[in-house]
C-alpha cells in the first residue's frame, strides 16, 4: 500500500493545484490522505502544498493543523509540532555530509552522523528559510523569510538573518 501511495504522491498529487486555483480543496484533500499514508505520524487536518518534497515521508512526523510549504524539501528524521505554518521553498536538511579529511576528497567521505529537526508548536516558517542538522525551534517562535537557521531557539522567539539570530522576543 506503501509504494502504490508514493507512486500516486508523486506521480500525481504532487503537481495538483492550490488555493486560489480552482478545486484547489482537491489538491489538499488528496495530498493529506496520501500523506497520512507515508508518513511517519501525520495529524489532523494537515495541509500538504504541492510540489512537497519529503522522500518516502518515514521520517517525518507532522502534528495537527500544521502545513508543508510549496516546493518545500523536508530530509532526515524531522518532527514538526502542531500549528506549523510553512511558506514555500523551506528547506530542513538533517543530513549532510563529512569533510574533516583533508587528504580524501569530501564527496567520498560518506554521510556524516544524522542529526534530527525538531519544530516546536505554533511555528511561523517564513518563505526560502533554510533549517539545518540538529536545529530545534521552540514553540511561537517566527522565523523570517531567506533565514539560514543553523543553531537552535527558545520559545517565543522572533529570528531572521543569516545566520540566523534572534530579533526580539514575542513575550
Amino acid at each position: 500500500m506503501k509504494q502504490i501511495a508514493l507512486i500516486l504522491y508523486y506521480g500525481f498529487a504532487y503537481f495538483l493545484p492550490m488555493q486560489p486555483i480552482p478545486t484547489y480543496q482537491m489538491g489538499y484533500y488528496i495530498r493529506r490522505k496520501l500523506a497520512e499514508n507515508l508518513l511517519n505520524s501525520c495529524g489532523h487536518d494537515v495541509v500538504v502544498k504541492n510540489r512537497c518534497y519529503f522522500g518516502n515521508g518515514e521520517r517525518l512526523t507532522v502534528g495537527d493543523r500544521s502545513q508543508l510549504g510549496q516546493g518545500s524539501r523536508l530530509n532526515g528524521v524531522i518532527n514538526i509540532g502542531n500549528d506549523v505554518m510553512m511558506g514555500p521553498d523551506v528547506v530542513m536538511m538533517a543530513t549532510s555530509h563529512s569533510f574533516d579529511d583533508t587528504e580524501i576528497p569530501m564527496n567520498q567521505q560518506g554521510a556524516a552522523l544524522e542529526k534530527s529537526i525538531t519544530i516546536g508548536d505554533d511555528v511561523w516558517i517564513g518563505t526560502r528559510v533554510i533549517i539545518l542538522p540538529g536545529v530545534t525551534v521552540g514553540c511561537h517562535s517566527i522565523i523570517g523569510a531567506g533565514a539560514v537557521v543553523t543553531k537552535s531557539f527558545p520559545d517565543s522567539s522572533i529570528i531572521a538573518g543569516n545566520p540566523a539570530r534572534i530579533i526580539r522576543s514575542r513575550i
